[in-house]
């Protein structure tokens, strides 16, 4: 299938290189030769949050200038953590307004939204997964990938495994939006949050032996934090099932 780049994103880099490593697997079982491009910095969606607009937009022309080559000869950009690869989509033409921007976002994909779409143009691509993987698995959507692209690629990403039931789950916020869930004086309020639904819907007696998914690292610690379970990235799960 040619190249693809995998913008890994700074959260997997530090923090869950397993993320990553499972991606690289899925996007080479796919046919892809996968470029890394060490080059980048941050995504800025941190300095967004709060409010420090003129060093993210620099940040972001650094990385929309990166970018943009591989994207100007067709090259898809996918990533695997929902706030860094929708910020390339959603704020970076905003910010930057400029051609090469605006290049960039319509090449970023969510790696399940890539697999989604293969699977619906092939479906003979399923054959890259084992015959006898199975696994009861809930789903938790991130709220920042529900906002602009939806739960599905999700869903229709772990479903390509034939022995993988998927469920998701009616479960809001996790609580922990951005660095809020971090800070002590919201430390209560964001664990609250989390237990209105997320926290009973995993705990539920009913799905004691079911697995967790999420697609963002803020999901998966609030959820490794506050309950018995221990989450994984959606690409885990996809790499578990792959015949090699």
């Amino acid at each position: 299938r040619g190249e693809i780049v995998y913008f890994n994103d700074t959260f997997t880099e530090y923090w869950h290189p397993e993320v990553g490593r499972a991606a690289v697997r899925i996007l080479e079982a796919l046919g892809y030769h996968v470029n890394l491009v060490n080059q980048k910095r941050c995504c800025g969606r941190p300095l967004i949050s709060k409010g420090q607009l003129g060093k993210a937009k620099t940040w972001a022309q650094h990385n929309v200038d990166t970018l943009a080559p591989y994207a100007k000869r067709g090259i898809t950009i996918v990533g695997t953590e929902p706030s860094c690869l929708l910020t390339l989509r959603d704020e970076y033409p905003d910010l930057l307004r400029s051609e090469a921007a605006s290049l960039v976002a319509d090449k970023a994909l969510m790696l399940d939204e890539l697999l989604a779409k293969l699977v619906g143009e092939e479906p003979g691509i399923r054959e890259i997964f084992r015959d006898d993987a199975v696994a009861n698995i809930q789903v938790h959507g991130h709220c920042h990938q529900k906002a602009l692209i939806g739960a599905e690629p999700t869903l229709d990403a772990l479903r390509t495994v034939p022995g993988y039931e998927v469920e998701l789950i009616d479960t809001g916020c996790c609580g922990m939006a951005g660095t809020f869930g971090f800070e002590a004086e919201h430390y209560e309020i964001s664990r609250d949050i989390g237990a209105l639904k997320l926290f009973p819907a995993v705990e539920a007696t009913d799905r004691k032996d079911w697995a967790v998914a999420v697609s963002g690292v803020s999901c998966r610690q609030r959820i490794g934090h506050f309950t018995s379970k221990h989450p994984r990235h959606v690409v885990e799960y996809l790499a578990d099932a792959l015949k090699r």
